[in-house]
């Protein structure tokens, strides 16, 4: 065995004690939007393929806001760990974000943590990346006009993934506080390099889109079926808990529907409140968005065909983007290294 081969094992084993810490910024240096698409992309074909285990999100709810936890194991490449995120409405009064969440990654062979991490800009990448790896499954090809129902703290990075994919001229942006649209196309015009257009009403936004991405926290719906044009893809982004709802259901009764996760959309996607009213049946469901990039199911059957891609998150995207940014910080020294646990006491 040769001495740089004793070092690296070294360095490993050390590694293997040690749990890194990570920052917001430490992430932003590490990855990046398109890195985020090549790792959710994998990532679906791996819980596709069988070859994950995520287990359902777990709600604890509290008098000001929720927690979420969500755990994963992914066999290839092999990670696991869990994401702890909160939703506190009334945050921005104090001063606060809104949703806050860490990341801790684990050895799955020792159960070791080997990070502890921002998860705030994983979850906004990851969620950008998701609904860009399904709109290019399911839009056509061509679709070049943007609708964007909201504009808080996802949707630049919406945009921008979408951007990644498909030739975009235009985007059309409608807000829910007056003068919010018109803020985000100024800071979004030195990112991106096509038609910002701000709008006063959700059917103008949306009524010559190709790619509508719905972004709110809406209980009710926004987008109405006859404002939505034939052809149009649709990324539902906003409902992630029971109760949310940002379409119209006869929306999804007349598209193909495919979700990230059949029982997370059904719990608390965009269909869950359509379910629970019975205006829509999990067997119209069409594939999970892994489906169709295995082969399993189809995509879109016509130019015409209105498609939904139904997003609620998956933590098998969390983890995987967790474990990229260890593996890369180990490489580029970022981050702060900590002993959590002592050594095993010997006991004679």
């Amino acid at each position: 065995m040769t001495a740089a081969t004793l070092s690296a094992q070294t360095k490993s084993r050390t590694h293997r004690r040690t749990t890194l810490i990570l920052t917001q910024a430490d992430i932003a240096r590490l990855i990046g939007i398109p890195t985020a698409i090549r790792l959710v992309r994998q990532a679906f074909k791996t819980q596709a393929l069988g070859q994950a285990t995520m287990p359902p999100k777990l709600y604890l709810p509290l008098p000001r806001g929720d927690f979420r936890a969500m755990p994963a194991y992914l066999a290839q490449p092999a990670c696991c760990g869990m994401k702890w995120v909160n939703v506190h409405p009334a945050n921005p009064a104090r001063g606060l974000p809104t949703i806050m969440a860490i990341i801790v990654l684990n050895d799955p062979a020792t159960g070791v943590p080997l990070a502890v991490m921002d998860g705030l800009l994983i979850t906004k990448l990851r969620t950008a990346a998701a609904a860009a790896v399904a709109a290019r499954a399911l839009a056509r090809p061509n679709s070049r006009v943007v609708g964007l129902v909201g504009c808080g703290g996802q949707a630049d990075a919406q945009v921008l993934a979408l951007a990644e994919l498909f030739h975009l001229d235009e985007v059309r942006v409608w807000g829910r506080i007056p003068g919010e649209a018109a803020r985000f196309c100024v800071r979004l015009r030195r990112q991106l390099r096509v038609r910002w257009s701000p709008v006063a009403g959700i059917k103008a936004c949306v009524a010559e889109a190709d790619l509508i991405v719905t972004i709110t926290p809406s209980r009710r719906p926004l987008v109405m079926r006859q404002w939505v044009k034939p052809g149009a893809h649709i990324n539902a982004i906003g409902a992630d808990a029971p109760g949310k709802q940002e379409l119209d259901a006869a929306i999804l009764r007349e598209a193909l529907v495919v979700v990230d996760d059949r029982r997370q959309a059904i719990h608390g996607g965009e269909i869950n409140v359509p379910v629970t009213k019975k205006q829509f049946s999990p067997k119209q469901i069409h594939a999970t968005v892994g489906d169709i990039l295995i082969g399993r199911k189809s995509g879109r059957t016509s130019a015409k065909q209105i498609t939904v891609f139904d997003s609620t998150g998956l933590a098998t995207h969390d983890i995987s983007l967790a474990h990229a940014a260890y593996r890369l910080a180990l490489k580029s020294h970022l981050g702060k290294p900590v002993h959590l646990f002592r050594p095993p006491l010997d006991i004679h």
